[in-house]
């Protein structure tokens, strides 16, 4: 079962963590996981570029290393970006120490005190450890945008319910995502934007 919106239960169990941002007004905070990515990233940024929005990319290490001058176009438009590990690693999978090795490898490349554990999955433990070191990222909204089996229109509808003042709505630039994506971030801008909303970066610092 695909799961668009996060309970509040989960936000109780994980107080350490950033779910919302519910001290802003009339603010949505937009993300993107596992880019940079040719082309894709790229048009990510155009669209948002379109509406005047920012958002939060949470970037893999080896992509950015292998496409430097995306990650920096993200940066020189505005947005901010996070530490999404190296080599996108599953937290309940890995031994701890080779979780933190595979982040500060991705530090090399990315300079942010934000994080995000990729699928969401983090051990207590590991949240300990690095909450230390960074603020750690996690999401309200759920797009679905890398999923086939679930339609755009029904992936749109689903997060227009559920996102409110405040939210961190999660996106990917990604290949398996992109096709979802061109259709729906326009669409979710738009709406909100026409209810008078804003669309920030989450700062670092």
């Amino acid at each position: 079962m695909a799961y668009f919106h996060i309970s509040g239960w989960m936000k109780m169990m994980y107080p350490g963590l950033i779910w919302d941002m519910r001290n802003t007004h009339n603010t949505i905070y937009l993300t993107f996981d596992d880019g940079p990515t040719p082309d894709v990233t790229d048009e990510v940024i155009d669209i948002m570029n379109r509406y005047n929005a920012q958002g939060t990319f949470f970037c893999l290490g080896r992509n950015v290393e292998r496409h430097p001058d995306i990650y920096e176009r993200i940066i020189r438009k505005g947005h901010t970006t996070g530490n999404h590990t190296y080599s996108h690693l599953k937290g309940w999978k890995s031994k701890n120490e080779e979780y933190y090795k595979d982040i500060d490898l991705a530090r090399n490349q990315i300079e942010s005190s934000l994080f995000r554990p990729p699928y969401g999955q983090i051990r207590r433990s590991q949240i300990k450890y690095l909450k230390n070191k960074y603020k750690i990222v996690m999401w309200e909204v759920m797009s679905h945008d890398y999923e086939k089996r679930i339609s755009k229109e029904f992936s749109l509808k689903a997060i227009l319910r559920y996102t409110k003042e405040g939210s961190i709505v999660v996106f990917h630039d990604s290949v398996k995502a992109i096709d979802k994506l061109r259709y729906i971030l326009p669409r979710f801008i738009e709406h909100f934007s026409e209810k008078g909303y804003n669309f920030e970066a989450i700062r670092d610092r």
